[in-house]
């Protein structure tokens, strides 16, 4: 292996660890200056807090942490006593803290921000919220007044990347496996035959699905065979979650020991699900109420309240939760006291007796599951797994996939490096952190994932690509399969002609349900973008704004609305469209859709990626003398926002301004020119109808 090729490994730690100090100083310099220069209500309707609730009620939950019940209170919701809408999500990282009046000031934020609780949200129902407190916080009086739930960052995850980049930095030369020496170049895969349909043992696998195609087969063998990493590369469509079960089916087959991982919850709990008919022994590792419903059935906690064990553990949560009851009845200062020093004795033999009922039941399943940063969790100390693999670990960061690396053997990654890279915030921010003549190595970002590294550095030998897609129609494949995809993908019978008219229900014939490539060009000059600093009655960019510095184009989304009408009077379903588009403050201007035709999805492109619809419409807002595009021109944020749609898809946009943002671009609107159909909107006309 050449020596360039060779990454120092303590120099790689120590950078990971001044760049993740960096984004997590960030993240939390952002929500700051967010809560201190906006109002309770509008953050709540930018999806950073939940307000004007109540403490409902207190129980004990996993772990014996307190979980608080937060209801909205009666004042101000009447007699329906529904949650509004809102941003917070199970699995949140929250400050539940007095609510203040108005635009809190600093230093009133501040003083909030201490006397409040730290906890992560564990349910979110149409009336209430659940909150788990962080341990050793719980004696918070019951919260008297009314409260609010404030987004923070995910502090817990950085820990454990720490953590971990903390050990590799340690490390000597000795303690290199022989799986981390070729993850960093120090030495060279272990080859693979280039055709193991031949190979004696390989080659005649009996499939459990044996509807799989012949690079699905192929992807398959060949992270059966390799000795220490597998890429497997699965473009928009391409069934890469349905090859990785059978890939994990193999593995269990050949008495192998696997732990999947994934960069959220989600990702983990589909393959969860679809595991699950295969009647396997599997654990999924994770709080129960950030896991589907489906999925609970497998979870730790499901099973820790199943087993012998934890029945006996179930004794001490039920007199742990009378004296939770007890504490509100009080109004002794002295009895408090009392009752949570005894709460604090009766935690500690919980969290005993949990503990050795949670060993046995990882230490017998053949398949454990868990987001990344979740495999550094207690349960899975001193264990020890065969392969590791990583579903979409294009996009998680590295650091967070050496959390379950560090002791593996072999890893298969799984994801498309074609489409957008984990989200960095700290990339164009002021916070410096290269304190003590500390500076990162050249050349190594938080964007830089796993997979990206491991392709880079060892090449087309340690990938295989999924190659026939499963989700579009033939001609919206076909330009991201030609300029990203080596003009290798096809598109399966099943799907390549099928169109909106071709519907299971009733849908008109008409020229939006019977093309599947809509161009809508506004070129001329008449739909002009505008800026959000534009926007006198909005707070000015920076870290006080919460859409950034954010674009939007109020006749595009004109247009966007007129087709949306279109598809919906031709008997298209609105659950069955997509709006998306690169920018925020475009989203705004079309929220009222989402009232207007019930079930219709607006969305981001980068919150938008793994996601499908019948139809998609793309708003690029884009539109300007100067040719600027932005982040527009970001070829793997244009990918993801062209492999969404099934049937149909529109895009909405200025191709003067856009073709001369890059030559990607340039290639995508004479594409669409040539072979969409070309539509120029008359501007009287949608003057007439906004």
């Amino acid at each position: 292996m050449p020596s360039k090729d060779r990454l120092d490994i303590p120099s790689f730690a120590s950078t990971q660890l001044i760049l993740l100090a960096r984004e997590l100083q960030t993240e939390i310099a952002d929500t700051s200056a967010l809560v201190a220069s906006h109002a309770p209500a509008a953050l709540q309707r930018a999806g950073l807090a939940l307000t004007n609730l109540v403490a409902a009620s207190r129980r004990t939950g996993l772990g014996g942490r307190t979980v608080l019940e937060l209801a909205p209170d009666a004042a101000t919701t009447g007699a329906a006593g529904e949650l509004p809408e809102h941003g917070v999500r199970t699995g949140d990282i929250v400050l539940v803290a007095e609510q203040p009046a108005g635009a809190a000031k600093k230093r009133e934020v501040r003083e909030l921000e201490s006397k409040g609780v730290r906890g992560v949200v564990v349910k979110v129902q149409r009336g209430a919220v659940g909150v788990a407190l962080d341990e050793g916080r719980d004696d918070d009086g019951g919260f008297p007044g009314r409260v609010w739930v404030v987004k923070l960052a995910d502090e817990v995850t950085y820990r454990r990347m720490n953590h971990t980049m903390e050990k590799l930095q340690k490390m000597g030369e000795a303690d290199y496996s022989s799986f981390i020496r070729v993850l960093f170049g120090l030495s060279s895969p272990s080859p693979v035959s280039p055709d193991l349909s031949k190979d004696r043992e390989l080659g005649n696998l009996e499939w459990f699905d044996p509807t799989l195609n012949d690079s699905q087969k192929d992807a398959i063998r060949f992270a059966l065979a390799s000795r220490e990493v597998a890429l497997i590369h699965g473009p928009p469509g391409t069934g890469k979650t349905h090859t990785l079960i059978e890939l994990i089916l193999q593995m269990v087959r050949r008495k192998q020991r696997i732990l999947v991982c994934g960069p959220s919850n989600i990702s983990v709990d589909n393959i969860v699900e679809r595991l699950s008919p295969h009647k396997v022994p599997i654990l999924r590792l994770g709080h129960p109420a950030r896991l589907l419903p489906s999925v609970l059935n497998h979870s730790l906690d499901v099973l820790t309240q199943t087993s012998e064990a934890g029945a006996i553990a179930r004794d001490v949560r039920s007199e742990m939760d009378s004296k939770q009851a007890s504490i509100k009845k009080t109004k002794s200062g002295k009895e408090r006291r009392e009752i949570y020093a005894s709460l604090k004795e009766l935690r500690k033999e919980y969290r005993e007796r949990e503990r050795r009922c949670v060993s046995n039941l990882v230490g017998s399943s053949k398949v454990v599951l868990a987001t990344l940063h979740g495999a550094g969790g207690f349960q899975l100390r001193n264990e020890e797994f065969d392969v590791v693999i990583i579903d979409e670990a294009s996009q998680a960061l590295e650091a967070q996939c050496w959390v379950p690396l560090l002791a593996a053997k072999k890893v298969v990654c799984a994801g498309d490096h074609l489409q957008l890279p984990p989200t960095i915030k700290s990339i164009n921010s002021k916070v410096e952190l290269f304190k003590d003549g500390a500076e990162p190595m050249k050349g190594i970002t938080l964007e830089t994932t796993l997979f990206d590294r491991l392709l880079a550095l060892h090449g087309s030998p340690i990938k295989r690509m999924l190659t026939t897609q499963y989700r579009m129609h033939e001609k919206i494949m076909r330009f991201p399969s030609d300029e990203l995809y080596e003009s290798r993908l096809m598109a399966a019978d099943a799907v390549k002609a099928r169109l909106l008219k071709d519907l299971e229900y009733e849908v008109d014939d008409n020229e939006d349900t019977n093309e599947p490539v809509i161009f809508i060009d506004t070129q001329g000059g008449d739909f002009p973008e505008k800026n959000d600093e534009d926007d006198k009655d909005k707070p000015k960019k920076g870290k006080g704004s919460l859409t950034g510095e954010s674009k939007s184009n109020e006749m595009e989304a004109a247009l966007v609305r007129q087709h949306v009408k279109q598809l919906v009077a031709a008997g298209v379903r609105p659950d069955d469209i997509a709006v998306v588009t690169p920018y925020n403050a475009q989203l705004a201007i079309l929220a009222p859709l989402k009232e207007q035709f019930l079930g219709i999805e607006l969305g981001s492109v980068d919150g938008f990626q793994g996601r499908e619809k019948e139809a998609v419409i793309v708003s690029l807002v884009r539109s300007n003398s100067e040719g600027e595009v932005g982040f527009l021109g970001e070829k793997r944020r244009l990918n993801v926002a062209m492999t969404r749609p099934k049937r149909s898809l529109t895009v909405i946009g200025d191709s003067e301004t856009v073709k001369r943002g890059s030559n990607f671009l340039k290639k995508w609107m004479e594409f669409l020119e040539d072979n969409a159909d070309l539509r120029y909107p008359d501007v009287s006309t949608i003057n007439q109808e906004a």
